[in-house]
């Protein structure tokens, strides 16, 4: 009972941003996109959705409880990144997206790596680093 009240107010809290990003998924499977359900997380993916990560260069971008990517094997890619997102979505709740975005503006404003040195990036990379594994075994290259 107890894990289920716990998980239930991580659910709640994370919220406000989940229903941004089941704002966007909705538009994405109204124009061609797809959904799917993995680890907790609903995953859409296609049609704009995939055209709007692809003007922000990126494969996916986490919202709450809900994850958006370019693709289905994009997704894939991403998923364990994009879980760490989840984790911090439900530790900061509301107040996630102004700290990340405040972070990545700070950041600018000293002409430093506003993404790759934000806090919340780091902790994401040092857990998963999608770019240094190979996407056919989903293994890490041994470099």
């Amino acid at each position: 009972m107890v894990r289920i009240l716990v998980r239930l107010f991580f659910l709640l809290w994370a919220l406000p941003n989940t229903l941004i990003g089941l704002t966007v998924g909705f538009v994405g499977l109204l124009t061609g996109g797809k959904v799917q359900v993995r680890e907790g997380c609903l995953e859409f993916y296609g049609g704009v959705v995939e055209k709007w990560l692809e003007r922000l260069n990126v494969f996916g971008m986490t919202l709450g409880h809900t994850i958006l990517g370019q693709t289905s094997n994009g997704l894939r890619i991403v998923r364990k990144h994009e879980q760490v997102h989840v984790r911090q979505y439900e530790r900061w709740g509301p107040l996630f997206l102004p700290m990340y975005l405040g972070w990545s503006a700070f950041l600018w404003w000293r002409g430093e790596d506003y993404y790759r040195l934000n806090p919340f990036e780091i902790e994401a990379y040092d857990i998963d680093d999608p770019s240094k594994r190979n996407h056919d075994t989903d293994e890490f290259d041994q470099q």
